[in-house]
């Protein structure tokens, strides 16, 4: 205890030294939206600027990731730490292989849709705020995957909900509302339950720093309701990544803003969810998990098929590809069920593919509304000889997002059938495939009735002229998927060496604590 006129020594607390350059790239894809977003308000009365604005900054994310990333695979987690104070009492920023492989695809998705926006974003919606909101949710989404502390966590996933709920609404027409209030109750009772584990987790362990977590959860034993924790962080992410039975909230609201809003949600948002179970059930809570997986695997398989099922009862181009989200999320899920270094590695490359096609899927509704004028099956038809160029970027999405080759969706299945069978999971492997199949029947039930179908008697629907940027920014995502497929050691590689940094965290812990593996 310090008496008065003491002087107390922090060296041993504090950081003293200056922080190396290359380190800031662990949070420059956080700092950099929000900058953006602060410039985008300062200047709203000014909206042609807003998109110009937005794709730089987007480009200059991508960036910063792709080095963030390439210095991680060359040196290996990487970490930086807030407020002068050492870890665990400073906010830490820690980049492994899986943040910085999720914020650079999230990046990319992010700025193939502010490409998109430029048409589909009018005047309205640019001065009621668009790419301010987008810019606030990038923050969230990048903030999650590159935090290092579990309330952080906590903070980016409230950040990223308050500025996609303005995106939901953002028009404010009848079904949007109907929509948002459907999303917003759900996703406060996910966030509320994760408020309620973190305080308990804190409560437990003293601390929410993930390395210090990773390092206390294997010594603490059965003194600590470790099972409750992770019972509760598995509820609340599954919740956030819409898995059954928490998941009628994402069909009943993704359809409803604008297509390029439902792009970004469907590729990135959920997937926030499943890097949140990844990080807390697989590094932290390795051994709760391994008890928890038999529930883990039937909830997965649930929610696979499910999702299928529901895209073949939908005719509208957003449905379809809401209960195809829902689908895929449950192919993630089975791999964190299974655990093995084959299964977590199918599920990250699933991820990442996902997020591509997904977005994909959904842009290309946009582009199929624009050259037929309707999201509905019941009225699109002849689009195959409107525009072969349409049809053929449709065929290549609907092979990815169907797992069949040279789509970017078959290498990340096999991996998950291949891990499946490998311990005797036969009903995870039968699902996948099932889902699968299920899948190509409602996307060729797409193709057949928009692209191939004409009507007799009546014209096609195909009075409307497509967007060159919408068709570029759909080219860059096909081109992406294609060279997932074609050319997938990469991207293997990729996953495997995230899915080892999950099951041996010593790397990530040493990252932020260098001169130990504790606090």
């Amino acid at each position: 205890m310090a008496v008065q006129g003491e002087v107390v020594d922090k060296t041993a607390a504090m950081i003293a030294g200056p922080v190396a350059a290359a380190d800031w790239l662990v949070i420059a894809p956080v700092l950099l939206p929000i900058v953006a977003g602060a410039v985008l308000l300062m200047i709203r009365h000014n909206i042609r600027w807003h998109a110009l604005l937005a794709l730089v900054v987007h480009a200059a994310m991508v960036g910063t990731n792709g080095l963030l990333l390439q210095r991680v695979l060359a040196e290996g987690p990487v970490s930086m730490t807030m407020g002068s104070w050492l870890p665990p009492f400073g906010i830490s920023f820690t980049a492994d292989a899986l943040g910085a492989a999720f914020s650079l695809t999230a990046s990319v998705v992010a700025l193939v849709c502010c490409a998109y926006s430029v048409r589909d974003i009018d005047a309205a919606g640019r001065r009621y705020g668009f790419y301010p909101f987008l810019m606030l949710m990038m923050a969230g989404v990048s903030g999650a995957f590159l935090t290092g502390d579990m309330f952080n966590l906590y903070v980016w996933f409230e950040v990223f909900l308050i500025s996609s709920f303005g995106l939901l609404i953002l028009g404010s027409e009848k079904a949007q509302i109907d929509g948002a209030t459907k999303y917003a109750i759900l996703n406060l009772v996910g966030t509320t339950l994760f408020l309620i584990a973190t305080g308990y987790l804190y409560g437990t362990f003293g601390t929410l720093n993930m390395a210090d977590l990773a390092t206390k959860a294997g010594q603490i034993g059965e003194a600590a309701p470790l099972m409750t924790l992770a019972t509760l962080y598995l509820l609340a992410f599954s919740m956030k990544a819409a898995a059954f039975p928490l998941n009628f909230w994402l069909p009943a609201s993704y359809h409803t803003p604008p297509v390029i809003t439902g792009a970004l949600f469907g590729g990135l948002l959920t997937k926030v969810g499943i890097y949140a179970l990844l990080r807390s059930l697989v590094m932290i809570f390795a051994a709760e998990r391994l008890v928890l997986a038999g529930v883990i695997g039937w909830v997965a398989v649930a929610t696979m098929l499910i999702g299928a099922l529901g895209a073949l009862a939908q005719s509208d181009i957003r449905r379809i590809a809401g209960f195809l989200v829902i689908s895929g999320v449950g192919i993630m899920l089975a791999g964190i069920a299974l655990g093995s270094n084959g299964g977590l590695s199918g599920a990250i490359f699933y991820a990442l593919h996902s997020m591509l096609a997904l977005s994909a899927l959904y842009l290309l509704g946009g582009l199929m509304r624009q050259r037929g004028g309707s999201f509905s099956l019941h009225s699109l038809s002849g689009l195959y000889g409107a525009s072969p160029f349409l049809a053929a970027l449709a065929f290549i999405i609907s092979l990815a997002v169907a797992g069949l080759p040279p789509g970017s969706g078959l290498w990340p299945k096999v991996m998950l059938v291949r891990a499946a069978l490998d311990v005797g999971a036969w009903q995870i492997a039968a699902a996948i495939l099932l889902s699968g199949f299920l899948a190509t029947i409602a996307l060729g039930r797409v193709f057949i009735l928009a692209f191939w179908r004409e009507r007799a008697g009546d014209k096609a629907t195909t009075a409307g002229v497509m967007s060159v940027s919408g068709c570029c920014a759909l080219v860059v995502l096909v081109l992406a998927m294609l060279a997932m497929g074609v050319l997938p050691e990469t991207f293997i590689r990729l996953s495997t060496t995230a899915a080892s940094g999950l099951l041996d965290a010593s790397a990530y812990v040493h990252a932020v604590f260098p001169v130990g593996s504790g606090s």
